[in-house]
């Protein structure tokens, strides 16, 4: 016992004059940012408890997401690179404590490092201690760097999570956009199949050219020419849409068209300064920047001396049968260790972190611009794209009626095949180009909520990451 209070007394004193940490403590860069959005209309705070994919208040998709954040292989890669960052924090804070050991030996012989004149037994036990104990606060910016690496993938396993519920909408928009336009095709050809077979009756009458005829025959070839394209493009997107959900590539049922999709969602923009706190690629940019300035104070406690105590108790015996009786074996000791001279290698290193630490200042800066352009894109593109939704829907309802009017003014003479056919292609364009259209607008509203950050994380998982907890599940 009296053993135990020298040692650790002596550590107690070293611990008490090591209080100080090396290197600057981490300061949150300034960013300058906009009072507020360009093309926002709204500025109330984004709610982040909001699953805003039930906005749209499709079932399917509902499933779909919910299937991708059960079974997707990239999430469930992330989750585990937080996991294992989760244990390398432990493992650092471990470095701090005290390493115990023990070894047993026994031999028999006439050598000890020299010859013996008789033949001997030797046994031995012992139990060893060591410490570096940490004076200039070098574990404990270690410490530092590895909860801010933790956290940063733990921030960035949430920013996959959200990039995978957005292409799970996306690609399931675009399938949804693909069915339609395959209808739009199919019912195309159907009436340009009739009109050709009616004008292959006339043609063989003598009644028009051949020349109309051919052109019939073109027009219906185009149609038919969609009708694969759109098949494959169906087949394809089902396909990615089935591996984003963990699954085998298969048909996606379902009966809703996108028309059945509101297109009139409300998602407030926020404040520019918010995205700093809600976006986590910018939170974890932010951890790897914490962590960099943690690294440069490891870097220069590395230059200074470090103290390690050590500690051996045990026995030793020639004879096994006592063992245990023939009194003990201890040892205390420290040790100083300190960088001489070794051309430089130290301090270059330490300039290496500092560079790092301004390379991570500008990539935190990076992110946080892609950020505000990111919202600006999602924004702009809603209100710019709701005009052109309005715009083609008038067009498609005028081409229509042109084609309408345009093949009766065929039948009665008054007007050539040419206008005919024209009216033709701009109705079917402009049915297409209005699918596209209400798609984009959709697309929109999941890069709008990808880009503000929100969804992806409830006030309590927030706090229970910036206290140390897990929230990848």
């Amino acid at each position: 016992m009296r053993i135990a209070k020298i040692f650790f007394s002596i550590s107690l004193l070293l611990i008490v004059a090591g209080g100080c940490k090396i290197g600057k403590n981490y300061t949150k860069p300034e960013v300058t940012l906009p009072d507020s959005f360009r093309f926002a209309e709204d500025t109330a705070t984004v709610n982040a408890e909001i699953k805003w994919w039930d906005m749209f208040d499709d079932p399917t998709l509902d499933t779909l997401i919910r299937f991708a954040l059960e079974n997707n292989n990239d999430l469930l890669i992330a989750a585990e690179n937080v996991e294992q960052a989760r244990l390398g924090l432990k493992i650092q804070k471990a470095e701090m404590l005290p390493k115990f050991d023990m070894s047993a030996q026994g031999s028999r012989g006439n050598f000890a490092g020299f010859k013996l004149d008789d033949v001997s037994n030797n046994f031995s036990l012992t139990g060893s201690v060591s410490w570096e104990i940490d004076i200039w606060g070098k574990y404990r910016r270690m410490n530092e760097a590895a909860k801010a690496q933790w956290l940063s993938t733990n921030y960035g396993y949430q920013f996959i999570k959200i990039s995978l519920i957005s292409s799970v909408a996306t690609t399931y928009f675009s399938l949804l956009e693909y069915r339609k336009k395959l209808e739009i095709a199919q019912s195309t050809y159907e009436i340009r199949d009739r009109t050709l077979n009616i004008i292959k009756q006339r043609f063989d009458a003598g009644i028009i050219p051949e020349i109309d005829y051919n052109h019939a025959q073109i027009q219906r070839e185009i149609a038919a020419a969609f009708i694969p394209y759109y098949k494959r493009m169906t087949a394809q997107t089902e396909n990615l849409l089935s591996v984003l959900i963990g699954q085998l590539p298969q048909s996606i049922k379902d009966n809703t068209t996108i028309e059945d999709i509101k297109s009139e969602v409300k998602i407030p923009a926020g404040l520019p300064s918010e995205l700093l706190s809600r976006r986590p690629d910018i939170l974890s940019a932010e951890q790897e920047l914490i962590a960099q300035n943690a690294f440069i104070g490891v870097a220069q406690a590395d230059r200074l001396p470090s103290v390690s105590l050590t500690g051996l108790f045990g026995a030793a015996s020639n004879d096994l049968s006592n063992f245990f009786t023939g009194g003990s074996a201890w040892s205390i000791g420290a040790g100083l260790a300190s960088p001489l001279f070794h051309w430089r290698q130290k301090s270059n290193r330490l300039k290496i972190e500092r560079s790092r630490y301004e390379a991570a200042i500008h990539e935190y800066d990076q992110v946080v611009l892609n950020s505000l352009r990111e919202v600006e894109d999602a924004l702009v593109a809603l209100k710019t794209l709701k005009d052109e939704q309005a715009a083609y829907q008038r067009r498609t309802i005028a081409a229509i009626n042109a084609m309408k009017l345009s093949g009766e003014r065929y039948d009665r003479g008054v007007a050539n095949y040419i206008e005919y056919l024209e009216s033709q292609r701009q109705a079917f364009e402009s049915q297409l180009e209005l699918v596209t259209v209400k798609q984009q607008i959709l697309s929109s509203y999941i890069q709008l909520y990808k880009a503000l950050g929100g969804g992806w994380a409830s006030e309590e998982e927030m706090n229970a990451a910036d206290s140390g907890g897990n929230t990848q599940k």
